[in-house]
């Protein structure tokens, strides 16, 4: 029978923030997330951002037991910044418009 004692953790913290103002009916913001990853092998530090009506944009990086970046395959930097789907962004531009649109219109009614 073995007396082996197996030391194996995980730790993980995350937060997010947002900020929103509306200034003279224009609508302005920021919002970010931010999660880190923390095992035996190495840490993981995922943050993502996003401009009010724009794209989200998140970026991962990696980092072994002694704090070193690891590289990512494919990509020299280690990092990895991407947008979300284009067919969300589509569906926000959409909306925006749409409230553009009704917003010039109630300026020439007078309204």
């Amino acid at each position: 029978m073995s007396n082996q004692s197996s030391n194996s953790f995980s730790s993980s913290v995350s937060y997010t923030s947002s900020s929103t103002s509306n200034n003279n009916g224009e609508t302005t913001g920021y919002r970010s997330s931010h999660t880190t990853l923390a095992t035996p092998s190495g840490t993981t530090v995922t943050s993502s951002s996003q401009n009010y009506g724009g794209p989200a944009v998140t970026e991962t990086r990696h980092f072994d037991s002694q704090g070193r970046a690891v590289e990512s395959s494919g990509n020299s930097s280690g990092r990895v910044i991407e947008d979300f789907s284009k067919e969300e962004q589509a569906k926000r531009d959409a909306e925006y418009e749409e409230r553009i649109e009704e917003e010039y219109a109630k300026r020439e009614g007078g309204a």
